[in-house]
C-alpha cells in the first residue's frame, strides 16, 4: 500500500465528519438531530448545501483510494469480497453527494451506502476471522450487531433518521480505524512511498 493511500484512509472520515459538522452549525436554526436526516443538510435548493456535499464526495474518493490499496494487499478471498462490497458502499457515498436529497436517485444511493458499507465490513471481518484474527472477527460481529440493534431502536424512537444514520456512520468509522490499527500492528501491510 502506498503511503498516500494510508493517509487517504486516515483523513477520509475526518473530512466527511467535518463537512457534516459544519453543515449542522450553519443550519442549526432549523435542523434537529431527532427530527431530520443528515441528507437534509445537503438537499437541492438549500443555501450552502455544498458545505456537506463536497466533503462527502472528497471523503468517498479518498476512502475508495485507500480501500483499493487495501484490497491489493490482501489475499484472503472472503476479506477481499468484503472490501469489494465496502468499496461499492463508498461509491454510493459519492452518489449521496452527486444526487442530494431532492433528486430521484438519492434514496437509493443513501440506502446503498449504509447497506453495502455495513455488509462489507461484516464480510471483511469474517475473512479476518478465517485468517486467524479471531478477536477482530468477533469484534466485527459484535459491532455489526450493535449497529443493527441501535439503528432499529433509533428508527422506532425518533421522527427523523439522523440518529440511525450516525449510528451506521460511526460503526463504519470505528471498524475502519480499528482495522487500520490492527493490520498495522500486525505488520500485515507493507507501506511504500
Amino acid at each position: 500500500m502506498k503511503r498516500s493511500q494510508l493517509w487517504a484512509g486516515i483523513l477520509s472520515p475526518l473530512i466527511s465528519l467535518g463537512g457534516i459538522g459544519a453543515a449542522i452549525m450553519i443550519n442549526r436554526p432549523w435542523w434537529r438531530l431527532t427530527d431530520n436526516a443528515i441528507s437534509d443538510l445537503g438537499k437541492v435548493g438549500l443555501p450552502y448545501n455544498w458545505v456537506m456535499n463536497v466533503p462527502l464526495f472528497i471523503s468517498a474518493i479518498l476512502a475508495i483510494y485507500y480501500a483499493v490499496g487495501l484490497f491489493g494487499e490482501v489475499k484472503n478471498t472472503v476479506f477481499r469480497l468484503g472490501i469489494a462490497v465496502f468499496i461499492i458502499g463508498l461509491a454510493f457515498l459519492a452518489g449521496v453527494a452527486i444526487f442530494p436529497e431532492g433528486t430521484g436517485p438519492h434514496y437509493h444511493v443513501s440506502w446503498g451506502f449504509f447497506l453495502a458499507g455495513s455488509l462489507g465490513f461484516l464480510i471483511a471481518g469474517a475473512g479476518l476471522w478465517l485468517e486467524g484474527m479471531r478477536k477482530f472477527g468477533a469484534f466485527t460481529a459484535l459491532l455489526f450487531t450493535a449497529e443493527v440493534l441501535l439503528a432499529r431502536w433509533a428508527f422506532e424512537t425518533f421522527t427523523g433518521v439522523a440518529i440511525a444514520e450516525f449510528i451506521g456512520i460511526f460503526a463504519m468509522i470505528i471498524w475502519h480505524y480499528s482495522l487500520m490499527g490492527t493490520l498495522l500492528r500486525a505488520e500485515f501491510l507493507g507501506i511504500t512511498d
